[in-house]
C-alpha cells in the first residue's frame, strides 16, 4: 500500500518519497482515510511508528493548496523537543504547498513567534503554557481553528498539562476536527476525549500494551554497581554494530557529569536536559540527528522529542520510575522498523521499581543479573570485542604540555635572579645575588665610562663607585682627579 491509496494527494507524497517515505505504517493506514472525512480520532500505537504523519497529512491537504492567512490548524505538544520535530516532520510534508508553520514554546524570544504569527502561519505547533501565553495578550486567536490536534496526550496528563488543554479547548469552536494521538491511554485522557470530541472513533493499532508487541528490540537489564556504570558504559558504546546511541540518566545533574566524562573518555557526546538553554538544547539535538555526535544523554523530559530513526543502543543509566517511563525511552531505539537493544542498569536501591516494571510488562526478568565493567557475559550479551576498554584514548595530552612548557619557566626565573656565576653555579645564596644587583646595574647604566685595553678596568670600577657615592672634596676630588688624569694618560 502507498499513500496515494490512502488519498493523499500528489504534492504531499512527492515531498514525502524525496526524504524516502514510500510505505505507510499502520497506524497511518487507519487514520488517514477517516482523518480526510473529518471524523474525530483517538489514535493509539507504540512510538516510532509514524503517529505525526498519520495526523499530519490529513490536516495539511485539508487546509489546501493556498489557504489564507491565519491559524487554521492547532497542535498541541508536551515538550520542546517535539514541538520542534513535529514542526520539521509537518515542514518536509507540506513544502511543495504554500503552508506557513510556526513553533510556539517558552524558552526562546517571543518576538520570533509573534512576527511568523502576524506573517499569516495557518498551522501552529506548540506546548501549552507559550500557547496560553500568547492567547491571554491576544496574539495569538483561536477562534478560527478548524483542526486541532492533541499529540502524547499521556505526556501531557503527566506534566500537569490537563487544565491548560481545557483552557485551549475551550477557546476554539466545538464543530472544530480533533484528533488525539498517544502510545497508551489512561482514564483522564479518555475522559478528556469524551469530553471534548465528537463521537470519536478508537484506533489501537497495536497490542494496548506495546511493551509485549516489540519483538524488534532486544531488552538487557542488569544490577550494576553506581560507580562501575561509567566503565560499562565506555564498553559497551565499543559493541560491534552500533549506531548512535541514547542514554537516560534520572536528573540534570547526572546528565551533565555524564556527557562529561563520556567527552574526556574520547567519546562524541552532548546533552539534552534542563539545565541547559534552549538554543543549546536544539543545537545538541541538530549535532546529534547529523551524526556529528553519536551519543545523546538526556533526561527523561527529551525523551519524546527523540525522533531519529538510526538509534541502535538505548541505554537506561538508571530505572525509570515506571513502565510508561520505561515503554517511551526504550522507544527511541527500534523505530521505523528496524531493530534495536535497550539496556537497563538497576540499582540495589532500585530492585522494587524494576520488579514493578517487569511484573506491568511481562518480561520475564525478576532479577537482574550482577554485572561489572570486567563480567564475561558483558562482552558476550552486546558484541563487545574481547580486550575493549571503557576509554578510546589516554587522557594525559594536557600533562605533556604542562612538562613542555616547564622548563623554559625555570630558565625565565633564575635569569631574574641574577647573572652571571652567581645565577649559573648557584654558588652564592640569594640574599648576596640581591645586594649585587644595585653595583652591576651601575656598570650596566653607564657604558660610555668603559675600561680602556691597557687593563685599568677594575679601577675604573671602583673609581665609578666612589664617584657616585661620594659629594665634593676630599676623597671624591681625588677620585674624579684620578679619573681625569688616566684619562690623559691614555689618550697619550
Amino acid at each position: 500500500m502507498t499513500f496515494t491509496d490512502l488519498g493523499i494527494e500528489t504534492d504531499l507524497v512527492d515531498a514525502l518519497a524525496s526524504q524516502g517515505i514510500i510505505e505507510p505504517f499502520p497506524i497511518q493506514q487507519q487514520t488517514i482515510p477517516l482523518a480526510l472525512t473529518g471524523q474525530d480520532i483517538i489514535g493509539q500505537a507504540k512510538t516510532g511508528t509514524g503517529k505525526t504523519f498519520g495526523f499530519g497529512l490529513p490536516l495539511i491537504q485539508r487546509l489546501g493548496l493556498h489557504p489564507e492567512p491565519g491559524v487554521k490548524a492547532l497542535i498541541v505538544v508536551p515538550t520542546r523537543e517535539l514541538c520542534v520535530q513535529v514542526t520539521e516532520d509537518l515542514e518536509l510534508a507540506s513544502k511543495n504547498r504554500d503552508v506557513k508553520i510556526v513553533s510556539i514554546y517558552g524558552g526562546k524570544a517571543y518576538e520570533g513567534q509573534i512576527d511568523q504569527l502576524k506573517a499569516g502561519a495557518q498551522i501552529v505547533v506548540g506546548t501549552p503554557g507559550r500557547l496560553l501565553d500568547l492567547a491571554s495578550q491576544r496574539l495569538l486567536s483561536l477562534a478560527n481553528v478548524e483542526v486541532m490536534v492533541l499529540d502524547e496526550a499521556d505526556k501531557m496528563l503527566d506534566l500537569g498539562f490537563l487544565s491548560d488543554i481545557e483552557k485551549l479547548f475551550s477557546q476554539t469552536k466545538p464543530t472544530r476536527h480533533t484528533m488525539l494521538f498517544s502510545a497508551t491511554m489512561p482514564g483522564p485522557i479518555v475522559a478528556l476525549a469524551r469530553r471534548f470530541m465528537n463521537r470519536p472513533i478508537h484506533i489501537r493499532a497495536t497490542d494496548p500494551d506495546e511493551g509485549l508487541t516489540q519483538a524488534n528490540i532486544e531488552h538487557i537489564v542488569y544490577r550494576a554497581h553506581a560507580l562501575d556504570k561509567d566503565e560499562v558504559i565506555g564498553r559497551i558504546l565499543q559493541a560491534e554494530g552500533r549506531g548512535k546511541t541514547v542514554v537516560f540518566t534520572r536528573t540534570k545533574r547526572a546528565a551533565a557529569k555524564l556527557v562529561e566524562e563520556l567527552n574526556d573518555r574520547g567519546y562524541s557526546a552532548g546533552a539534552v536536559h534542563g539545565d541547559m538553554t534552549q538554543e543549546a538544547r536544539e543545537r545538541s539535538m541538530a549535532a546529534f540527528k547529523a551524526g556529528k555526535k553519536d551519543i545523546l544523554i538526556a533526561t527523561d523530559v527529551a525523551a519524546r522529542g527523540i525522533d531519529v530513526n538510526d538509534v541502535t543502543h538505548v541505554i537506561n543509566h538508571t530505572v525509570p520510575d515506571d513502565h510508561d517511563a520505561y515503554l517511551h525511552r526504550v522507544g527511541r531505539t527500534g523505530r521505523a522498523g528496524k531493530t534495536g537493544i535497550a539496556v537497563t542498569f538497576v540499582d540495589w536501591a532500585d530492585m522494587h521499581k524494576w520488579a514493578l516494571i517487569n511484573r506491568a510488562l511481562e518480561m520475564g526478568i525478576p532479577e537482574p543479573v550482577e554485572t561489572y565493567s570486567s563480567s564475561p557475559h558483558l562482552f558476550s550479551d552486546l558484541n563487545i570485542p574481547a580486550g575493549s576498554k571503557g576509554r578510546l584514548k589516554a587522557t594525559p595530552i594536557p600533562k605533556v604540555e604542562k612538562e613542555a612548557s616547564h622548563p623554559p619557566r625555570e630558565r625565565s626565573r633564575s635569569r631574574s635572579a641574577g647573572s652571571g656565576e652567581g645565577s649559573r653555579g648557584g654558588s652564592r645564596p640569594p640574599r648576596e645575588r640581591r645586594r649585587s644587583e644595585p653595583a652591576e646595574s651601575t656598570t650596566t647604566d653607564a657604558p660610555a665610562a668603559s675600561p680602556a685595553a691597557d687593563g685599568t678596568a677594575p679601577a675604573a670600577k671602583r673609581r665609578r663607585r666612589r664617584r657616585r657615592s661620594g659629594g665634593s672634596g676630599g676623597p671624591g676630588e681625588a677620585g674624579q682627579g684620578g679619573a681625569g688624569e688616566g684619562s690623559a694618560a691614555a689618550q697619550s
